[in-house]
């Protein structure tokens, strides 16, 4: 199961919320003393957002979210995902992570090197939500393709933001009313999993770094 059926009268980490904006600044270069780039900010109202914070970070008037986005329509392209496109959130066998074309592309050395890493995570920065009622369906087109209708959404955990709101006191005592879905424990495990396996990497970059 992929949400609860009855939702917590709080907010938790992954749950869907809906009335958040999004704000997203643009610059030339730095701004440092001295110098006037040019920059702007783009400020937008998804239809969802989705909760980043930890129920204890949830205070003080302050959140962090990132917005529920439409897929691409690459993903349609692997079969494996296209049966099932929340199968990119849990790690996966090599060949299962491309389409039968892009892996037929690879040299048999980059299979073999592939195959010998063992199961791991696809697209690590994306998690997929489930299809669900309360998300409206898009349609997504390729030139020379036929037209996919789907309702899945996702995240990519690049995009997250702080938001300030008065109503934001604690995980209670919130605006409820602004509150759509809730992950279930074992959905909120996998987004958690892949979180801290997308930040890893920080780890393993250091230590590259000492070796």
């Amino acid at each position: 199961m992929f949400y609860t059926r009855e939702p917590d009268n709080a907010l938790r980490f992954g749950d869907v919320l809906k009335g958040y904006p999004s704000t997203t600044p643009r610059i030339e270069e730095p701004i440092l003393i001295g110098n006037y780039p040019e920059y702007t900010i783009d400020v937008a109202l998804p239809k969802f957002t989705v909760v980043m914070d930890p129920s204890c970070e949830i205070r003080e008037q302050a959140i962090c979210l990132t917005p529920l986005v439409e897929v691409s329509i690459r993903f349609f392209d692997n079969p494996y995902f296209a049966e099932d496109l929340t199968r990119i959130n849990r790690e996966m066998d090599p060949k299962q992570s491309l389409s039968p074309f892009a892996w037929s592309q690879l040299s048999p050395e980059e299979q073999q090197t592939r195959l010998n890493e063992g199961r791991k995570y696809a697209l690590l920065n994306l998690f997929i939500y489930e299809k669900h009622d309360h998300f409206p369906p898009y349609q997504l087109k390729r030139k020379g393709q036929e037209e996919i209708s789907t309702n899945y959404y996702m995240i990519d955990l690049r995009n997250t933001y702080k938001i300030c709101c008065k109503e934001i006191i604690s995980p209670e005592k919130s605006p409820l009313k602004s509150k759509v879905l809730q992950l279930s424990s074992e959905t909120r495990a996998e987004l958690t999993n892949k979180l801290l396996k997308y930040y890893e990497r920080i780890h393993l970059e250091d230590e590259a770094l000492e070796d």
